[in-house]
């Protein structure tokens, strides 16, 4: 296809199409269906599994498979994102990522009881790298495509296409799930592993669009000789520069601490919600959705607010949020008899925030990177800071949860993270770009 100008609508949809492609995993596989299907087939003897010769609460495994993923995201990004800087090849390495992670997704419909446990595992960590891969590349078109004065609507354009399209296929598989004689089934797993198989198509389909109109050879090097070791080296230049960007460090930072708390939410969820409240299968599911549908209205709403008041007063506005969201949860009691309505409220403050907190954390950091053609490799240091949150906040999910027995206690953690973010955000100096 050829090359459309920054900030041509065409291209712009093109982009934020992504996000409806492969947002289906994060709400589908990562957030809804998986964690409770999971839980549901792991759930005998007291929720032990065995797993590589070791016993693990079942919830501790899946907290630790997910920090492993990260872990390794983390590694290869911003190796992977040099190298596509330098030959310009981001859109290879783009596909690559995205084919990996559906594939993988599909490989779950395999997964349909706790003594096949290792194709659950595997391929829930081999889903993670591909589809967060992909976001590395994804996300460091935004600086290509978009104008500055454009940035926060795109980026909120792209989560708001992502949550459509997700909800679209989470009521489907919520329908199959709730009412399988509908569909002629009998295999109670059959609903939740024809989820995962339609995932994967879902995503692997509707990429075709963002491949066909994002171009590919941005950049035109002399030399493609040794660019492995040039892709390494521009990372360390970057890694220098960042010395000097006081306000990017501090932002990082403060993104850093807070997405402990915020991605640890979205993955984690479901288990806290079905282990720790008891909440049934179809009203976790409800709730996720109810999640979904408000987030749209909250990306657009935030967009807007920021627009008024700056990126950085609106992100403290959204982490203050969360952390008022997280001691919610630390306070819900199981036997309550309005639970589920207590859960179905927490679900829409949820969010309110979720698509705001993501979509202006991009935008901002796009607007504070100085003027450069290495946006991959810029960008990589955001995905990088973003999985080694990951890592962090899944382990310690996990750790407290296994030490404690209780996930209460994990959640109750998550609001210290939210606190030091906004506390160092409180610190950055004004900007034009993202300050009023």
């Amino acid at each position: 296809m050829s090359n459309l100008e920054k900030g041509n609508p065409k291209l712009i949809n093109a982009w934020a199409f992504y996000d409806w492609a492969n947002s289906v995993y994060s709400l589908v596989i990562a957030t809804a269906v998986f964690p409770i299907y999971y839980e549901a087939i792991t759930s005998k003897n007291d929720g032990i599994v065995t797993f590589l010769g070791t016993e693990f609460h079942n919830s501790t495994l899946l907290s630790y498979s997910l920090s492993f993923s990260f872990l390794i995201v983390a590694f290869l990004s911003p190796i992977l994102s040099g190298i596509a800087d330098y030959t310009g090849n981001k859109k290879r390495f783009m596909q690559f990522f995205c084919y990996l992670g559906s594939l993988s997704v599909m490989a779950l419909f395999f997964f349909n009881n706790v003594e096949n446990l290792w194709i659950g595992i595997v391929f829930t960590i081999l889903a993670s790298i591909g589809f967060w891969g992909s976001i590395v590349f994804y996300n460091s078109y935004l600086p290509e495509i978009a104008l500055p004065e454009q940035q926060d609507r795109v980026s909120a354009k792209g989560f708001i296409f992502g949550y459509a399209g997700s909800i679209l296929l989470l009521a489907f598989n919520l329908v199959m799930i709730m009412k399988p004689d509908l569909f002629g089934i009998t295999d109670s797993t059959l609903p939740a592993r024809i989820s995962f198989l339609m995932v994967g198509i879902w995503w692997m389909s509707f990429a075709q669009v963002t491949f066909y109109y994002l171009p590919n050879k941005l950049i035109n090097n002399k030399s493609e000789k040794g660019f492995v070791f040039k892709g390494i080296n521009e990372l360390k230049l970057v890694l220098q520069s960042l010395k000097k960007l006081t306000s990017l460090k501090q932002f990082l930072t403060a993104f850093f601490l807070y997405s402990i708390g915020v991605q640890t939410i979205i993955l984690l969820a479901g288990i806290y919600g079905k282990k720790e409240l008891g909440i049934e299968t179809n009203k976790l599911i409800i709730t996720i959705l109810l999640i979904q549908v408000i987030a749209i209205f909250g990306a657009f709403v935030f967009a807007r607010i920021s627009e008024r008041i700056g990126n950085i007063k609106t992100l403290k506005l959204t982490i203050a949020i969360w952390g008022i969201i997280c001691f919610a949860a630390y306070l819900l009691d199981a036997h309550n008899k309005y639970i589920d309505i207590q859960f179905y409220t927490l679900g829409g403050v949820i969010g309110m925030v979720l698509g705001a907190i993501q979509s202006l954390s991009r935008s901002t950091y796009s607007k504070l990177l100085p003027e450069t053609e290495d946006h991959a490799t810029y960008f990589s240091f955001f995905d990088v800071t973003e999985k080694i949150a990951i890592v962090l906040g899944t382990f310690i999910f996990g750790f407290v949860g296994s030490v404690t027995d209780s996930l209460r206690n994990s959640i109750f953690i998550l609001a210290i993270f939210f606190l030091l973010g906004y506390i160092v955000l409180s610190f950055m100096k004004k900007n034009e770009l993202v300050s009023k």
